[in-house]
């Protein structure tokens, strides 16, 4: 029974610890001027954000001078009333923090936008959905592919990994016994 207990205590403890960076890749993502997808709710993640990147290339010509910098990255609420941090996009949207990336200030087919920034203040990600959208108020719908990153947080493991990884553990200590 200790050793059970261990084994979990062993588990759970690693992936609590696990603190890495959380990328979530797009072939092609659409979006109008200030339309945003949600792509983690609240609860999904875990940890502190402490900054944001982006590698991303504008597919086809960005309509309405929609420019490959304005693909966005929201962090608030989820139904946006609050926003902690705005990275990307042109237009403002009153978020309490916002990230500029520093390329991609062009609305040609093939133009990347590529940059890693820190936040200012790191947020607790743990009650907070992030969205992702055209921060381009006039824009029309564009296309990007490529991916973005959430520095310094994880997915929450689902309940079954945790139970797999006591089921682990039980099965490394009866082995030790044999």
């Amino acid at each position: 029974m200790k050793s059970l207990l261990c084994a979990g205590v062993a588990a759970c403890a690693l992936t609590a610890a696990a603190s890495a960076d959380v990328t979530y890749s797009f072939d092609s993502f659409q979006a109008a001027g200030f339309e945003f997808t949600e792509i983690f709710a609240a609860g999904e993640l875990v940890g502190t954000l402490t900054g944001v990147g982006v590698d991303a290339v504008l597919l086809a010509a960005g309509a309405n001078a929609t420019w490959a910098d304005d693909l966005t990255i929201l962090v608030g609420a989820a139904d946006l009333s609050a926003i902690n941090l705005q990275a990307g996009g042109f237009s403002n949207t009153g978020a309490a923090e916002k990230i500029s990336w520093s390329n991609g200030a062009s609305g040609a087919a093939g133009t990347t936008v590529i940059d890693t920034q820190s936040l200012g203040t790191p947020l607790d990600i743990s009650a907070l959905t992030v969205f992702l959208g055209n921060g381009y108020s006039a824009g029309g719908l564009t296309d990007w592919g490529g991916s973005i990153t959430l520095i310094g947080v994880d997915l929450v493991p689902a309940p079954g990994a945790l139970a797999l990884l006591g089921v682990a553990g039980l099965a490394g200590s009866r082995r030790r016994r044999a």
